[in-house]
């Protein structure tokens, strides 16, 4: 028997998840491309418009203390990162890009941005003007964190 074509339109469910895959997968082929994973792209990426704390941190990425601190440390090591002293709070620190990781962040940023823009290809732009629409409306209902911030656009 042969097999049914590909349903054209998925529930929101498979749409989302799969849609969440896709995303992930640009994101780690990216990060591929620049010798980072994709945990040190979003640190990178989160990083960029200034340092933050570590709780902070942590509530962005949802990682647990212990995971954060590991990434943190590997991330350091690769010279990307640093940690400093937080002048509000001298028992904690903050986490700031080196001069090479704000380097690399733009780079990934810009490359990782070209790649998830190629995505919607086939839409028309009204088409992609209610995509960001209504995808806006989702992650801000949601409060999802700002890990990812608004391209500048083209010159």
């Amino acid at each position: 028997m042969p097999k049914p074509p590909p349903a054209t339109t998925l529930g929101i469910v498979p749409a989302l998840v799969r849609s969440a895959f896709l995303i992930n997968a640009v994101y780690a082929d990216s990060s591929r491309a620049f010798h980072i994973t994709p945990q040190q792209g979003q640190l990178l990426c989160v990083l960029m418009p200034h340092p933050q704390g570590m709780t902070e941190l942590g509530e962005t990425l949802g990682l647990a203390k212990s995971s954060l601190t590991g990434l943190v440390d590997r991330t350091v090591q690769r010279g990307l990162v640093r940690r400093e002293p937080d002048p509000r709070d001298r028992r904690a620190v903050r986490v700031s890009l080196t001069e090479h990781g704000a380097e690399l962040a733009a780079e990934f940023y810009e490359e990782t941005c070209r790649r998830i823009d190629a995505l919607p290809a086939g839409l028309t732009p009204t088409e992609r003007d209610r995509l960001a629409a209504l995808l806006s409306r989702v992650v801000l209902d949601n409060k999802v964190p700002e890990v990812f911030s608004e391209p500048d656009p083209a010159p």
